[in-house]
C-alpha cells in the first residue's frame, strides 16, 4: 500500500462504491462458494487482486426514474437494511443500482428478471448474445440500466442484495472508497464471465479454501476482502450466512494504518491498539484484527500483547 509521511496532509474524500459477493452451492453437497475476479495487472488499484465484482457509484445509479423498474423496493428499506438512516434517497438506492451495474460489467451477471416475473433465459442462444452486447454498451455508457430495463421490460432485483460489510479505505491512501458490500445468490442460469478489460480470470472457492489460497501466496487478497471472507468462512451454509447479515449491526470498518520497522500494520476498529475513537469497537479476542504487510505480502493476524510479541519476535 503506498504512504504519506507528511503529518499536515488532508485525507482524500472517500468515493462512494459497492461491491457483491455472489455466492452458489454447487453441487448440493458442497459447501458453499464465492465468486472472486482477479484485476487486471495495469490497474493502479488493487491490482493482480482477487476481489469481488463491484466499483465506484455513477451518478445515474441515482436517478430517481429508476425505482420505477424495481419490485417496489424503496428507498426507505435501502436505508434499513444499510443501517443509515441519513442517506439520501438517490444514495441509498444508488448503492444497489451501483452494485447490479457494476456486476453486470464485470462479470456479466445480471441481476434482474421480466417484469412478467419470469427470469431471463440466458441458456437461449440468441439472449444471452443480445445481453452480452448490453453488458459492453453499459460499461461503455452507451446506454444505460433505465434504457435497458425499457427495451426488454425488466425489474432489477434490488431485494436479492444483503448488506454484509461496510468499509472505508484508510485515510493515508491517495485513492479512497466508502464502500457497501451485498451477499446475494447467483441467479439460476447465469455464469459469470470476466470482462477482459478489468477482471482477467475468474474463481469459484470456498471461503475456508481462499483463505488457504492468500496464506500459501497462490492468491494476493486485500484487507477487506480476507476480512469478510474469514466472516463467511464459519458457517456452512447460505441461508445460515444471510441470517448472521440480517441480525448483525455491520458497524463501518476504517482500518489505521501505521509503520513499524520493516512492516506496515492495518489495524482493524476492534483491535486494541485502535485509536480513531469514532469508529473504535469492543475488543473481539476470537477474530482477526489486524493485517501486516511485509515484502510486500500481506498476512492476516490476531492482536497479540506488546510483551508477548516482543519475546515472540525475539
Amino acid at each position: 500500500m503506498s504512504q504519506k509521511t507528511d503529518n499536515d496532509f488532508t485525507p482524500a474524500i472517500p468515493k462512494d462504491a459497492a461491491t457483491v459477493i455472489l455466492l452458489r452451492t454447487e453441487p448440493e453437497n458442497k459447501a458453499f462458494e464465492v465468486l472472486l475476479m482477479r484485476r487486471h495487472a495495469r490497474q493502479n488499484f488493487m491490482g493482480k487482486a482477487f476481489v469481488y465484482p463491484g466499483g465506484q457509484l455513477d451518478e445515474m445509479d441515482g436517478d430517481p426514474k429508476l425505482a420505477a423498474y424495481t419490485n417496489g423496493f424503496s428507498a426507505e428499506t435501502a436505508r434499513r437494511w444499510l443501517h443509515d438512516p441519513d442517506l439520501s434517497d438517490a444514495k441509498a438506492r444508488g448503492y444497489y443500482f451501483a452494485a447490479v451495474r457494476e456486476t453486470f460489467e464485470e462479470s456479466g451477471v445480471l441481476l434482474a428478471g421480466l417484469r412478467s416475473g419470469r427470469g431471463i433465459d440466458f441458456n437461449d442462444s440468441d439472449i444471452k448474445k443480445r445481453f452480452s452486447g448490453y453488458r459492453v454498451k453499459i460499461h461503455q455508457k452507451e446506454i444505460t440500466l433505465e434504457e435497458l430495463a425499457k427495451r426488454e421490460n425488466l425489474v432489477f432485483r434490488l431485494d436479492l442484495l444483503k448488506p454484509f460489510a461496510h468499509w472505508i479505505t484508510p485515510e493515508l491512501e491517495p485513492k479512497r472508497f466508502d464502500t457497501r458490500f451485498f451477499l446475494t445468490p447467483i441467479p439460476p442460469g447465469q455464469k459469470p464471465v470476466h470482462d477482459s478489460i478489468e477482471m482477467t480470470e475468474t474463481l469459484w472457492t470456498t471461503p475456508k479454501d481462499a483463505l488457504l489460497k492468500q496464506k500459501a501466496g497462490d492468491i494476493l487478497l486485500m484487507p477487506p476482502t480476507l476480512k469478510t471472507l474469514e466472516e463467511m468462512s464459519s458457517f456452512s451454509s447460505i441461508p445460515d450466512l444471510f441470517s448472521y447479515a440480517s441480525s448483525r449491526d455491520m458497524p463501518t470498518e476504517l482500518p489505521q494504518i501505521s509503520v513499524e520497522a520493516d512492516r506496515v500494520v492495518i489495524k482493524l476498529p476492534h483491535d486494541p491498539e485502535y485509536t480513531v475513537d469514532a469508529f473504535k469497537q469492543p475488543h473481539r479476542p476470537e477474530e482477526l484484527s489486524r493485517f501486516i504487510i511485509r515484502d510486500k505480502q500481506i498476512e492476516a493476524a490476531q492482536y497479540t500483547h506488546r510483551a508477548n510479541r516482543r519475546k515472540t519476535e525475539d
